[in-house]
């Protein structure tokens, strides 16, 4: 790897890990096979990037990572995955099976995912003391923690409990949003950006990857699954883009385009009882826009749109939205929108 190809490098607020300003978000590795996972992963190594997120809920990501990365390569790189457990008990069968498909004896940083509250000692859930435990036993090395509520990471930064905090932003992001990096930094708090693209919606890398540089104390971490999408930043960590008159007026663009209520696509809308794929559904009207129109008119887009009027109304994927959105009206709007686009029968 040449440490060169990176010449901004981020320290993660206290915890003094150090990396290139260039983040692998590893959720996207599960819709590919394992070899092409850890030819995609070496790609990124070799191409200069260390740090790896991942998750325990990510299918077999962290199995993918753990193959890439054999304990040869170990202290190259920096192991970031998390929990969704709701106890103790469960968040210990969490980091035993992370650390056994990492293939590593310690994480460098374990975060809570999204949960819906700010777990700390003593709130009776004996979490944030599993935390610590695991932390005494060096099973772990720093705490962090996700979450798409403001509020909420908000409240855990200013805790002085987590040593990062990982929350979705982009040139999107609304004024509230993108005044949490600085927040962070006051509290010397690490800042990991995803949906760093927002979802998709965002579709000049080279845009994106500038205005990330932007903020100083910001890691993205860019989602890839294939060399095509891992070039466009490791080309941008070796001749950095600066935002220009040309890209502000991107970026405005999309900001009018996509102002308001609209879908990131995160997914903790599902699962859907009725089977409706939500999270890219319920956007459809911006994909068809803004990525190749045949490929959201193919047969297997139309099996999945076709499920949208099958819609329960129960309530369930609006009550779990951490933006607040009224799904159901969204998959409504988007599928009226959708059959305008496929072919008039004869």
């Amino acid at each position: 790897m040449n440490q060169d190809l990176f010449p901004f490098q981020i320290t993660l607020g206290r915890t003094g890990l150090v990396t290139a300003k260039n983040g692998f978000g590893a959720l996207p590795i599960q819709r590919i096979s394992t070899a092409e996972a850890e030819k995609l992963l070496r790609m990124a190594y070799d191409g200069g990037i260390t740090f790896f997120d991942t998750a325990r809920n990510y299918s077999d990501s962290e199995e993918k990572v753990g193959t890439a990365f054999p304990p040869a390569l170990r202290d190259k790189v920096i192991l970031a995955t998390k929990t969704g457990a709701k106890n103790a008990a469960d968040f210990q069968r969490d980091l035993d099976l992370s650390l056994r498909k990492l293939n590593t004896d310690r994480i460098d940083l374990y975060q809570f995912h999204n949960p819906p509250f700010v777990p700390k000692p003593e709130d009776g859930t004996g979490l944030y003391e599993a935390m610590l435990e695991a932390r005494r036993a060096g099973k772990i090395r720093f705490i962090g923690l996700t979450n798409h509520r403001r509020a909420l990471a908000e409240e855990a930064i200013r805790s002085g409990r987590y040593d990062t905090i990982q929350f979705p932003l982009s040139y999107l992001s609304d004024a509230g949003d993108a005044a949490l990096p600085e927040l962070a930094e006051q509290h010397q708090v690490g800042f990991l950006a995803m949906k760093a693209l927002a979802g998709g919606l965002i579709r000049d890398g080279h845009v994106a990857f500038a205005w990330m540089q932007e903020h100083r104390n910001v890691l993205p971490l860019w989602g890839v699954q294939s060399e095509e999408e891992l070039n466009v930043f490791l080309e941008c960590a070796k001749n950095p883009p600066r935002l220009d008159a040309d890209m502000r007026r991107v970026i405005a663009k999309d900001c009018k385009e996509l102002a308001g209520d609209f879908c990131r696509g995160c997914g903790y809308c599902l699962p859907c009882p009725a089977g409706i794929e939500i999270n890219n559904c319920a956007r459809v009207s911006l994909l068809l826009r803004r990525a190749p129109l045949a490929m959201h008119l193919s047969a297997t887009w139309q099996e999945k749109m076709a499920k949208v009027p099958g819609c329960l109304h129960c309530g369930k994927c609006k009550s779990r939205c951490p933006y607040h959105l009224d799904t159901p009206k969204l998959l409504e709007k988007n599928y009226a929108d959708y059959l305008t686009f496929l072919p008039k029968e004869s």
